[in-house]
């Protein structure tokens, strides 16, 4: 991979309105705040509230000096005009997204997005939960994007899921510069450290871990939280870090994780993500954690 991955990105979920709504001024002061605490890498998607967090993104990046920062989105899904249910982001429910891993697909949405956006290139293309096309994504989407690194179009180029299976499957069969691994090595869930990290630090592909603090299970956990949150946050208690701390640094020590990726609806909760992964921790409660 030609590019440098930061520590630390800031995810555009939340600007797409993920789980509720958030204002257009509010998405900007997200990321206006994130980059004036040194954020240099942002990742957005097209199905993240369905274009929405795509033309947030772009906005508040514009007029920002493009050779300073890291841009990442997706593809596999194009939004369409029309009734289709907004899920999981509070938007309008006048456009869907379609499944679509053809090269021709992937094609429109590399230029979509980027209309989207309002910015000349992205630097990293990501294949998105292509968990049920698999056939297709490996014979058509990753082609295409291949294509696309050799012409200089990206830099660098991927998959970004929810699973390490096919993750693995894909650093195996293809030749990614990078992975984006979504709910998988977490504090709460390890599955990727069975065989996904290990191949990645042996094929030399740096894993960027997101999806780290389960819809703030691992920052307040709820009164009906899990046995094994309330074991996670007691640990962290008697060794004075905060849960969002560990949370947040955990698959940093794994040598194949390169970045994290936090997300956020305001601004104040940019400004404590990054000061809990500056927090120390101390072997201790790694130790406890490991049990």
């Amino acid at each position: 991979m030609t590019l440098a991955l930061p520590r630390v990105g800031l995810g555009g979920g939340p600007l797409g309105n993920y789980l509720h709504p958030i204002s257009d001024e509010q998405a900007e002061a997200v990321v206006d705040t994130a980059w004036q605490a040194g954020v240099r890498y942002f990742d957005t998607a097209p199905f993240y509230g369905l274009g929405l967090s795509e033309q947030r993104m772009g906005r508040a990046l514009r007029g920002r000096p493009r050779a300073e920062y890291v841009l990442s989105t997706k593809v596999g899904r194009l939004v369409r005009p029309g009734p289709g249910g907004p899920g999981i982001f509070a938007v309008s429910d006048d456009r869907h997204v379609e499944w679509d891993f053809t090269r021709d697909g992937v094609l429109r949405s590399v230029e979509e997005s980027l209309a989207r956006l309002g910015l000349d290139r992205v630097d990293i293309l990501l294949v998105h939960d292509p968990d049920r096309h698999w056939p297709q994504a490996l014979d058509e989407a990753y082609p295409a994007l291949a294509d696309l690194r050799s012409q200089g179009v990206v830099r660098a180029i991927g998959v970004g899921m929810n699973q390490p299976r096919m993750l693995a499957d894909f650093v195996r069969h293809a030749d990614p510069d990078v992975l984006l691994a979504a709910n998988q090595c977490t504090l709460l869930r390890r599955s990727a450290f069975d065989e996904l990290l290990p191949l990645c630090r042996e094929r030399a592909v740096p894993v960027v871990a997101a999806g780290l603090l389960h819809r703030g299970d691992l920052v307040t956990p709820p009164p009906d939280a899990s046995p094994e949150v309330k074991r996670i946050a007691q640990a962290c208690d008697e060794h004075g870090v905060p849960l969002t701390a560990a949370a947040l640094q955990f698959p940093l020590r794994h040598p194949a994780v390169h970045s994290v990726l936090v997300g956020a609806h305001e601004p104040a909760q940019v400004t404590s993500d990054l000061r809990a992964l500056e927090h120390p921790v101390p072997d201790g409660l790694w130790a406890a954690l490991d049990r």
